[in-house]
């Protein structure tokens, strides 16, 4: 786990790295609007539009792969459960069985 934190860490930076970019071409073109220049309005505009299309695609490109890692650790980790669940079954009715009283106790005391 980590071994993950680097890499979110990352994928953080370049998030923010992004939007910033982002928001300063944003307002770039507001600040090009106010002189009304008509050439300098529509280039700014296809900046502004080229920039959210990248932005956008890398996003989603982020989050398609934070997601995949995720399935992937969840499954290595439900994996590793069903393994020690069965290499040692009386461990892990015990460990039920605790479980169940702590939770009877607290919700008794309702």
């Amino acid at each position: 786990m980590a071994s993950r934190t680097p890499h979110t860490d990352e994928t953080t930076r370049q998030l923010k790295d992004d939007l910033h970019q982002l928001s300063r071409t944003i307002e770039e073109l507001v600040s090009a609007t106010a002189d009304d220049s008509r050439s300098n309005v529509k280039e700014l505009r296809e900046r502004a539009e080229k920039r959210l299309k990248d932005t956008r695609e890398r996003i989603e490109a982020r989050g398609e792969r934070l997601y995949g890692e995720a399935r992937d650790s969840l499954h290595h980790q439900a994996d590793a459960c069903d393994r020690y669940v069965h290499d040692n079954p009386w461990t892990s009715i015990g460990i039920g069985a605790a479980m169940g009283v702590v939770i009877g106790m607290l919700i008794g005391r309702r």
